[in-house]
């Protein structure tokens, strides 16, 4: 009786190079994935973990709560004789819940830099007692390890304008590894045990580590490609338009109208400033809190012709925000933009961020994104260990 012979089935076409572009880009970028994971990971709970840390700045006593706080000019002034720092302050976050202290920011940048320690100038935080005037803690924000961490994440500590894409073309190439990753792992109908771990008689932590990059890349990857294409949002124009096409059919988001007040003629009020949060606060009540910029600048450097504010709707989220303009010299309401009159591009540029941290899906959301976030960091890890071991094996054959 003739002995019937089991050929291995050759790997189709779409495996095979599925196969070998996994292998090559995994061992090209894997120190960046390494490393864009790790980080963003870490920053994943920056906001609970500074909760803690900086409760005692961020809370004012209760005691000295009273029916009015002090002018915004006022607090501005104390603030800058206490810091004496050169540069002026750019804004102020005034939180809606009347038991928190107001928030100071320095934020200067050298457009001539080339790494993040040159290019931030200054970005420093002051927690202010707005009823007492009273400075609660002042914080080096360039210095932090929340806002490194996300100048790694981002740039690799290069100058942001274009360390975006040193780690934007890796990202590109990750997107490509996990579709490839998700090819190689899918399973044939007829084999069983691929979802989850069976280690009952395996002993060698060859076979765990490979599972471990197999099973755990899988399940993580639906949400690795989420946190990549959020992420080269950021960095690349073609992204955000495509993402605008698909959601409202055009290419850019709606432009901000200049608007022009036959009140910027007039001398400029002193309580301009006092005059757009009183009306913040009557127009939007219920939200978290608000950002005037108070040295006249926008974020590119360049200078405000009208009193743009922004009211964030939750505590901790960008997703909702609503957008204000007052005139700079007379404090008048010029124009009101809530969330709800956005189209789906601009509530999903508004939200990206969230989404890209996972604070978009509240503390569920977080911890998932943390997890994945490991996992994802682990990856080179596992992969590079079954490359060295497939690596070791052939060539022990080879002898």
């Amino acid at each position: 009786m003739k002995k019937k012979h089991h050929y291995k089935k050759k790997p189709s076409f779409t495996k095979k190079w599925s196969a070998k572009l996994h292998l090559w880009f995994g061992l090209s970028i894997g120190i960046i994935v390494f490393i864009v994971s790790g980080t963003g990971t870490m920053y994943v709970f920056k906001d609970e973990i500074q909760g803690i840390l900086r409760k005692e700045s961020m809370y004012v006593k209760k005691e000295s709560i009273t029916e009015k706080p002090l002018s915004i000019d006022v607090l501005r002034e104390k603030v800058s004789l206490e810091t004496n720092e050169k540069y002026p302050i750019s804004s102020v976050e005034i939180p809606l819940d009347k038991n928190k202290s107001y928030e100071f920011l320095y934020y200067e940048k050298d457009k001539k830099a080339w790494n993040y320690f040159d290019e931030v100038k200054i970005n420093k935080l002051v927690y202010v007692n707005q009823y007492t005037g009273e400075i609660l803690g002042i914080y080096n924000e360039k210095y932090d390890l929340f806002p490194i961490l996300k100048a790694i994440h981002w740039s690799l500590l290069l100058k942001s304008d274009w360390g975006k894409y040193v780690v934007g073309i890796p990202v590109v190439l990750f997107i490509i590894m996990l579709i490839t990753g998700i090819i190689l792992w899918w399973p044939k109908k007829s084999k069983k045990g691929r979802f989850w771990f069976n280690w009952k008689n395996v002993k060698t932590w060859k076979r765990k580590n490979y599972d471990l990059h197999n099973i755990l890349g899988f399940y993580a990857s639906f949400i690795a490609l989420l946190l990549s294409l959020s992420g080269i949002y950021f960095a690349y124009p073609w992204v955000k338009n495509a993402f605008n096409v698909a959601l409202s059919g055009s290419l850019e988001l709606p432009k901000e109208k200049e608007i022009k007040s036959p009140d910027s003629l007039l001398v400029k009020n002193t309580s301009v400033f006092d005059l757009t949060a009183q009306e913040t606060r009557k127009l939007y009540a219920g939200s978290s809190s608000f950002k005037i910029p108070v040295n006249g600048k926008n974020k590119k450097g360049k200078e405000l012709k009208n009193i743009p504010v922004t009211v964030y709707g939750e505590d901790g989220k960008f997703a909702v925000r609503n957008q204000i303009v007052f005139d700079k010299y007379s404090g008048k309401l010029l124009s009101n933009k809530p969330h709800q009159e956005l189209n789906n591009a601009e509530k999903y540029a508004n939200a990206n961020y969230d989404i890209h941290t996972g604070s978009y899906f509240g503390l569920a959301g977080k911890i998932i994104w943390f997890i994945a976030g490991l996992i994802c960091t682990s990856l080179p890890v596992t992969g590079f260990l079954v490359w060295l071991g497939k690596k070791k094996k052939k060539a022990i054959k080879t002898l």
